[in-house]
């Protein structure tokens, strides 16, 4: 299961700047990730603005790193801690359809960003293109078992149709 997305390097010295998709424990030092097929062990993990800037076995300066940018870290499902009622994974969002409380279709979460304020943002493309829903409890209820991501009908929460 994917618990992050590669973002750029980070410097010099072979670090990753990572979106989170997953609780933070799965990236702390010691643990490891599989990255395009290898099975790296996280040397490091500092937090900046609510990305990950990781440093991995193996992955040595710049270079090195360029070459994993836009790549998913990724473990074994067995791995990841069970959460409570109503909680969910980053990467379970993925792929969901993003529906309005009346039924108008949205289209597909593509992405989930971390904004650095603590909020969650979700990157639906589809009829009225690359639309970008505040995560919070107020407006979004999420339905894994549906495959849904229910939107609360807000004045200015969404933009106009195309």
């Amino acid at each position: 299961m994917a618990v992050g997305r590669v973002a750029r390097p980070f410097g010099l010295e072979g670090e990753l700047l990572v979106d989170p998709l997953a609780e933070p424990e799965v990236l702390a030092p010691g643990r490891y990730v599989f990255l395009e097929g290898r099975r790296l062990r996280v040397l490091s993990c500092r937090w900046q603005r609510g990305r990950a800037v990781l440093r991995l076995e193996g992955i040595e300066d710049r270079t090195a790193a360029e070459a994993y940018r836009f790549r998913y870290l990724e473990v074994p499902q067995e791995e990841l801690g069970p959460l409570g009622e109503g909680e969910y994974y980053y990467f379970q969002l993925v792929g969901l359809q993003a529906v309005t409380s009346s039924g108008e279709r949205l289209g597909t979460v593509r992405q989930v960003m971390e904004t650095g304020g603590g909020n969650q943002v979700l990157v639906v493309h589809g009829p009225r293109g690359e639309v970008l829903l505040p995560a919070v409890e107020d407006f979004v209820r999420v339905d894994l078992e549906a495959g849904l991501v229910v939107v609360e009908d807000v004045p200015g929460l969404l933009p106009e149709a195309r």
